[in-house]
């Protein structure tokens, strides 16, 4: 019975300890448009959300407009919304979808392995949320809907 006990208690504490003690984000360097480097750590200080989308992702484009309304209402927050493209990547598109969107946000070239960093699986988008000190808050797999950047990313902009 107390070895029951033992197992029950090591498999229940990592959970309990992610929820107090956020891991940090990995270090992260990916090219621009531009070819500039950016680095995730560029923005410590900020609350940021690293969104991994494709041109070719219909729920992707659906919640382009939430993510461009909320860079633009609150930047002056600490809040950096950050796009890292998920491949196939042409470039030429993700170009055209920037200008046709207006899209104010820096836009990162990711690979596979990038994503892979913050989540497994296929989904997408995916919305990774960090703390001002770079850690891991939350990962949101599908459009990050305006209900729950009420209730997981505004509290962090206080």
């Amino acid at each position: 019975m107390r070895r029951i006990f033992i197992v029950l208690l090591l498999a229940v504490l990592p959970f309990q300890a992610y929820g107090q003690d956020a891991p940090k984000a990995p270090s992260l360097s990916l090219k621009d448009l531009r070819g500039r480097t950016v680095r995730l750590s560029d923005y410590r200080g900020k609350v940021v959300l690293v969104n991994f989308w494709a041109t070719w992702c219909p729920p992707c484009r659906a919640e382009v407009l939430d993510l461009i309304r909320w860079q633009r209402e609150y930047k002056g927050r600490g809040l950096q919304v950050v796009g890292v493209t998920h491949p196939p990547t042409n470039v030429r598109e993700v170009r055209r979808f920037i200008r046709r969107f207006r899209v104010s946000y820096p836009i990162l070239l990711g690979e596979r392995e990038t994503k892979a960093l913050f989540i497994e699986g296929e989904t997408l988008p995916v919305t990774i949320v960090l703390d001002r000190e770079g850690n891991v808050r939350e990962r949101i797999e599908g459009i990050l809907l305006p209900e729950e950047f009420e209730e997981k990313i505004k509290p962090l902009l206080r």
